[in-house]
């Protein structure tokens, strides 16, 4: 598959349906960063007239997985993926179109590099931070991503 954001968004329709329906989009990836925006709309929001947290982690989780899959597909290697752990911390109500961003694809490169060299299974965290349209934060996550080599 080619990574650019239209490929990853009929991935999404495709494979994530409940992230498309709730208005998940990747509007920009390379191989070392990683763009998504989700807009507070009806169907993602809390009793408190905000945005859902979960569904802040799809779009944010979305940021850390395509950049692995990124770095999985440059590897030419057969690599399997894994959320292993994730943890939140919520600034401010997600209201409007909030913006979320990952930075790490440097990362990920040198655990796969890690995994290629050793044959040993790897962890690591990756951030997504999630912005509102004031430039405001609202959230920022970070996720544990486990990578191992299929056999």
């Amino acid at each position: 598959m080619k990574f650019t954001p239209r490929h990853l968004n009929t991935f999404i329709f495709f494979k994530l349906p409940s992230a498309f329906i709730c208005g998940v989009r990747v509007k920009k990836i390379d191989k070392l960063f990683c763009e998504t925006t989700v807009k507070h709309r009806w169907i993602n929001q809390n009793p408190f007239h905000s945005m859902y947290f979960a569904v802040q982690a799809m779009a944010a989780e979305m940021t850390t997985g395509a950049l692995v899959m990124v770095q999985i597909q440059k590897s030419n290697r057969k690599i399997s993926m894994l959320v292993a752990n994730n943890k939140s911390v919520f600034n401010k109500k997600a209201t409007g179109r909030i913006t979320f961003s990952c930075h790490d694809g440097l990362l990920v490169q040198e655990a796969i590099n890690q995994t290629l060299i050793s044959g040993e299974g790897q962890t690591f965290w990756m951030k997504s931070i999630g912005i509102d349209q004031q430039g405001n934060q609202v959230s920022e996550m970070d996720f544990e991503w486990s990578i191992k080599l299929k056999p």
